[in-house]
């Protein structure tokens, strides 16, 4: 029997053992409970024996209220406050809610009152389950943004505010070296404060799937050397880079500036966890190219490896927000290409990364 001919107005089929239900609800991704009229359960789908930890052929025939027990946040009983077959008659639905398990755990729950004419009596009542733990994780992640933020921003701004501060007030005793010291440092405070708003943004947009692409011909190697240059010009080494360009590469449909932005990343992420010479590989791959920046640090732990790509995820020395590889994977992936992490042969870590050749027809 049909999921539409049970919920739609076939109720011969919700008398005797609800067998044809169980059959239909089955196939849901979602915990199912149907009570009659009297309250009784004629289906109670696997999802929802799962979550409630109640077996099915146990709950078939009982009240539901004694099936599925559950809890608001402030302790009080639901079913007791709601009173889905008595209350107000013109309710037909509760809206999907947070509510507890005599266990503690989370689920959500949704109802739908099915009634014989509009206002009449409940001749069915219908309610889904679902798991609230990625619910939970979603808040806690939330939670770990918000804390991230707080920590980054605090620190710049607080140094932003105590020199403006002092400039303002002791302007006349300061000379021209300590002015231009306090100076330096708002201005490189405040790039670190944009800094962090642009990868928030990028992180919005990844998870929203709303990261635009404005793809273009973009010389690979050429957008590598001059993040090179760029890092040589901030004060690194010229020996700490080597790139190794291997092949005539393909005609390559990227957006620029997001290939200037994964390239940084990762050769800061060379540089800061790393150690010895940074090296940028680039050679052709399945039609596309290939990229590979390898350090000579200590590497990435084995157990570190599936978490790398996570939102703040940090190593040891815990620099940075730990947004940047998350973003550099979500870029790529963007791009249609894939990015990996494994030991280089020089012992450190080495982060290979491919995008396919793109036609202006694709484009």
């Amino acid at each position: 029997m049909a999921w539409e001919a049970v919920v739609g107005g076939d109720q011969s089929a919700v008398g005797g053992t609800g067998q044809d239900i169980l059959f239909s609800t089955e196939e849901l991704p979602d915990g199912v409970l149907i009570a009659d009229a009297r309250g009784r359960v004629v289906a109670f789908n696997r999802m929802a024996a799962h979550l409630t930890r109640t077996r099915s052929d146990s709950a078939i025939g009982r009240d539901f209220r004694d099936v599925l027990p559950l809890q608001d946040a402030e302790g009080r009983d639901w079913w007791k406050c709601t009173d889905p077959y008595g209350g107000l008659a013109i309710r037909v639905r509760q809206p999907e809610r947070v509510l507890l398990l005599p266990d503690g755990r989370e689920v959500m729950m949704a109802a739908r009152y099915v009634r014989e004419r509009p206002c009449g009596q409940v001749t069915r009542l219908v309610v889904t389950l679902r798991d609230a733990a990625h619910r939970a994780r979603s808040e806690r992640s939330r939670a770990d943004l918000v804390s991230t933020v707080a920590h980054e921003l605090r620190s710049p701004l607080t140094s932003v505010k105590g020199f403006t501060a002092t400039m303002l007030a002791k302007w006349d005793r300061l000379n021209r070296t300590q002015k231009l010291f306090m100076l330096e440092t708002v201005n490189a405070d405040a790039d670190r404060v944009t800094r962090l708003i642009t990868e928030l943004l990028d992180v919005s947009r990844i998870e929203s799937g709303r990261l635009e692409m404005r793809r273009q011909v973009v010389d690979l190697a050429e957008r590598t050397r001059r993040v090179i240059t760029g890092r040589i010009a901030a004060g690194d080494a010229v020996d700490r880079f080597r790139l190794d360009v291997r092949g005539p590469l393909p005609e390559l449909w990227l957006d620029s500036d997001r290939v200037d932005q994964i390239m940084s990343n990762l050769v800061e992420n060379g540089v800061r966890h790393g150690a010895g010479t940074v090296t940028i590989v680039i050679e052709p791959f399945e039609g596309g190219a290939a990229v590979s920046v390898r350090d000579e640090g200590e590497g990435i732990a084995p157990d570190a490896v599936p978490r790398v790509f996570r939102q703040f995820w940090r190593n040891k020395r815990r620099g940075g927000t730990g947004l940047g590889l998350f973003i550099v994977k979500g870029l790529i992936e963007a791009h249609g290409g894939a990015i990996t992490v494994g030991r280089a042969p020089s012992g450190g870590a080495e982060f290979r990364f491919t995008v396919p050749a793109g036609t202006p027809e694709f484009v």
